[in-house]
């Protein structure tokens, strides 16, 4: 598996074919967005779409969009933030990991979780956070057999939808 920083074109858009590999990932994903609310319809997830919602996600400081290849082909992103908007909370967090729906059960979530907690590792980081909707105990699932915990409950910052919030030490 190879993670890379998603590439961008000089003027700051997404590459064309990698917007189309990124919207089949992105609608893959139908009972996630069902559930998310991200996108108005998760039987039609659009490029524009899916353009709008990583820039938006990149304007965040210290906000990184990073992609999973395995064998040439694109099976997940990941946005990692190397610090949350709320300046009290000192550690990293994830703010999603997708696996494109065709690829799930191959281990691939677990080793993108891998190579993000080794990253912010490398960088001195002690701990990795992240908030797993409540509606998606499948993701809690997830999560908590890679060895996050629960440590708290609230809302997600942006449409304020009831979650829980996990971290894992990586020292």
């Amino acid at each position: 598996m190879i993670l890379d920083s998603l590439p961008l074109t000089p003027d700051h858009d997404i590459p064309a074919a990698l917007l189309t590999e990124l919207t089949a990932l992105y609608a893959s994903n139908r009972e996630f967005h069902a559930l998310s609310g991200d996108f108005p319809d998760p039987d039609d997830v659009r490029r524009e779409q899916v353009a709008a919602a990583l820039a938006e996600e990149s304007r965040v400081p210290g906000a990184e969009v990073l992609l999973g290849r395995s064998a040439g082909r694109l099976v997940g992103i990941v946005i990692a933030l190397t610090r949350h908007p709320d300046p009290s909370d000192p550690d990293p967090w994830i703010g999603l990991l997708m696996v494109d729906a065709d690829a799930q059960r191959q281990g691939h979530g677990r080793r993108l979780a891998a190579l993000v907690e080794d990253r912010f590792r490398t960088a001195g980081r002690s701990a990795l956070r992240l908030a797993v909707l409540e509606n998606n105990p499948q993701a809690l699932d997830f999560w908590t057999a890679l060895g996050y915990e629960t440590i708290g409950y609230g809302r997600d910052r942006q449409l304020d939808r009831p979650c829980t919030v996990l971290r894992k030490p990586l020292l």
